[in-house]
């Protein structure tokens, strides 16, 4: 098995424990202090790795990269914002599988920006997304 396939299924993992212990905490606590206190908590777990493994800011990154990364980063600070502002009203597994259509928006943004092939396999797994969303989130009579 690829490593990065490894690591995947740890972030897979990782992210259903995000989710559940988010759930949890969220009893009480305003969504926007929650997301707060988890970015302090990713940065400091985060600079402690860094620092650990030896690793330190390269001065020889580009622009550019430092853009997109800081782009990245603020796109993931409203994704979260957003998820616990839903996951405070909304069930767990209901927020978690809206989230995970992300990989539709993935799907035709890389076709579009990255040059990525967008295949008959691809947009077919892409709907079985969907529909596993709207099945998990469809509340019944």
């Amino acid at each position: 098995m690829a490593v990065w396939v490894v690591y995947a299924l740890l972030a897979a993992v990782f992210a259903a424990c995000v989710t559940l212990f988010a759930k949890i905490g969220l009893s009480g606590v305003d969504p926007v202090v929650a997301t707060t206190i988890r970015a302090g908590v990713m940065t400091l777990l985060l600079v402690g790795v860094c620092l650990a493994a030896g690793k330190r800011a390269d001065a020889s990154i580009d622009r550019a990269a430092i853009l997109w990364i800081s782009a990245s980063r603020v796109a993931g600070a409203l994704s979260w914002l957003f998820y616990f502002l839903a996951l405070r009203d909304g069930s767990a597994a209901a927020v978690a599988a809206l989230d995970r259509t992300s990989i539709v928006f993935i799907l035709l943004g890389s076709a579009a920006f990255l040059a990525e092939r967008l295949t008959i396999r691809s947009a077919a797994g892409a709907a079985l997304v969907v529909l596993g969303a709207v099945l998990l989130t469809y509340k019944s009579g």
